[in-house]
């Protein structure tokens, strides 16, 4: 039975049946990080959340003017841009952003539009030696300095020093570029906070993307962002991974106003069941969770837990794919739980030594009833080889399932789109709450009440 306790210094402590994660880290063979012993048991209040959030027209539009204006996001990779004039289109609901590597080597931001009438100057990606504009061929250099227009006598008024392209703040970490429309805004360092530090023992840097694949969905963005922000859903959403995934007994963790973690133990059996041997849960994962199986049977030796047979599995396999012996230093639950944290207002990357999923959700055009949601695999290589090169991007319309997507055939995709079922219909059910309002949860649910508690302070700004 599921308990709560409100601490009177502001904390909560939650527990579930079965252990705790710190417990579970407590029987870890290897050093533990300092980053997966925070544990920071806020406690954000009880309040309710308005409907509009996800409906109204108006909420969307102050959002556009007040929050995707001002908040460092991530645009795509640094190997997506690796050599001068390479380019890549950031687009978010009314904005559009170029990125560009010039020939010095720096990465700019420029708002994507000519100075003339406006026309958008790039697309998608690709590589150009300059920003020339297909309508009337105004152009500038990868610095962004105004190189000259065709009948430029015409343009006496114009003083090209003063021609240039706008430009945006960019910064990069862990392999990715941000950029932050607010020439105003603190530096991404400072944004982050904590993060970087937390994520210096697994080097995102370090990887190459494997998977891509956007979709399209039809709701709000918050919708899409608040389902992999809590593991509460499992039970009813996802019950064939219960005899593997200690959802309840999930640690939720806050710090600041813009990260936010949670992590799910694995190779344990959910408090919600009882009687569960470690063959079932070995077995049930390897069939449904894993992308290494063979496909045959195991039996768990007596006396061995299902979590240290996994654990053992798991370094085998990924120290032969990644050249490195494991087992000396990593943590269980580096190669097995799902660590995820985010970071205001859309990007929520995966911790550990496992192939690092990272989800991105931004609405769909200027659409606040339609979102896209990405999902992208970054996996490391043997250190001294080179670099996979990046795969393309695999999209998909509103009628497709995750699980068309070439390599989210099996068992992930199938959560995925199990996740996806419920996404239409809440935002159709949201317009039917007569109350108007959504309830939250103290605990499983916190880390959406830190993220609208961090949308506010932009909106009311």
């Amino acid at each position: 039975m599921s308990r709560t306790i409100q601490l009177d210094d502001g904390q909560i402590v939650a527990r579930s049946g079965g252990e705790s994660y710190q417990e579970m880290l407590d029987k870890e063979v290897n050093p533990v990080p300092d980053a997966l012993r925070e544990n920071t048991n806020t406690f954000l209040g009880s309040d309710n959340l308005s409907t509009d959030r996800y409906l109204s027209r108006e909420f969307h539009e102050r959002e556009v003017e007040k929050m995707w204006s001002k908040t460092w996001q991530v645009t795509c990779r640094e190997t997506e841009i690796a050599n001068p004039g390479d380019y890549f289109v950031y687009d978010i609901a009314s904005y559009s952003i170029v990125i560009t590597r010039t020939e010095s080597g720096e990465i700019k931001g420029y708002h994507n539009a000519c100075l003339h009438r406006g026309r958008q100057l790039r697309k998608d990606y690709g590589s150009a030696r300059e920003f020339k504009c297909p309508y009337h061929g105004f152009r500038w250099s990868l610095d962004g300095d105004f190189l000259g227009a065709p009948c430029q006598w015409d343009f006496p008024h114009i003083r090209a020093e003063e021609f240039s392209l706008p430009q945006v703040q960019v910064a990069t970490w862990g392999g990715w570029v941000f950029i932050n429309m607010d020439l105003e805004a603190p530096s991404l360092q400072e944004y982050m906070g904590i993060l970087p530090a937390h994520f210096t023992r697994w080097k995102p840097e370090n990887t190459f993307k494997a998977l891509h694949v956007e979709k399209v969905i039809e709701c709000n963005w918050k919708v899409a962002w608040e389902a992999f922000i809590e593991s509460y859903h499992t039970v009813q959403t996802h019950p064939q991974i219960m005899p593997y995934l200690g959802d309840s007994n999930s640690q939720y963790d806050c710090w600041g106003d813009n990260v936010s973690r949670t992590i799910s133990p694995m190779g344990v059996v959910s408090p919600h069941l009882e009687d569960v041997d470690p063959n079932t849960t070995v077995n049930d994962w390897l069939e449904h969770g894993a992308w290494t199986t063979d496909g045959e049977r195991v039996e768990v030796p007596e006396g061995m837990s299902a979590r240290e047979w996994l654990a053992e599995y798991y370094f085998e396999h990924y120290s032969s794919e990644y050249g490195v012996d494991l087992a000396s230093f990593c943590t269980r639950s580096e190669i097995m739980d799902s660590i995820l944290y985010s970071l205001f207002p859309n990007f929520a990357p995966w911790a550990g030594f496992h192939p690092n999923l990272t989800y991105r959700m931004k609405p769909y055009g200027d659409d606040p009833g339609m979102c896209t949601m990405e999902i992208i695999f970054l996996m490391r290589f043997p250190e001294g080889t080179e670099r996979p090169a990046d795969c393309p991007v695999q999209k998909l319309d509103k009628d497709q399932l995750f699980s068309e997507a070439a390599g989210l055939e099996g068992g992930l995709g199938r959560v995925f789109d199990q996740d996806l079922s419920n996404l239409k219909m809440v935002q159709k059910g949201l317009r039917n709450l007569k109350s108007g309002e959504v309830v939250l949860a103290n605990y499983q649910e916190i880390r959406i009440r830190h993220f609208h508690q961090t949308l506010d302070k932009y909106l009311n700004a």
